[in-house]
């Protein structure tokens, strides 16, 4: 499985996810990219799934023609996520292309 960070996703979360390929938009260069443009690059570089903290993404864009799921946490904040990362996980192995999975982390 192939996936985009987005800016907010804290990046030692990677550690969590050696089993997959992961890969940040501020390392493709795509971090002036927002949205809509982003999704599409995403798609057209063939990643998966994009993990993402904007919780407003999925009032914003409709993903059910998207090649990609994206799988939303509640939170930047990188102590809360690291509580929960098996809640991230589970998310990542039940995502599927055009759907929004949601990951409310206390």
């Amino acid at each position: 499985m192939r996936i985009l960070f987005d800016q907010g996703v804290p990046v030692p979360l990677r550690q969590h996810l050696s089993m997959y390929e992961v890969s940040t938009a501020y390392e493709r260069e795509w971090s002036t990219l927002r949205n809509g443009k982003l999704l599409n690059a995403a798609e057209l570089a063939g990643f998966d799934v994009f993990l993402t903290t904007d919780q407003n993404l999925r009032y914003e864009q409709n993903i059910s023609d998207r090649s990609l799921a994206i799988v939303i946490l509640s939170t930047t904040s990188w102590p809360r996520i690291k509580q929960v990362t098996c809640q991230v996980l589970a998310a990542l192995q039940t995502a599927r292309a055009g759907q929004f999975h949601f990951v409310e982390i206390p």
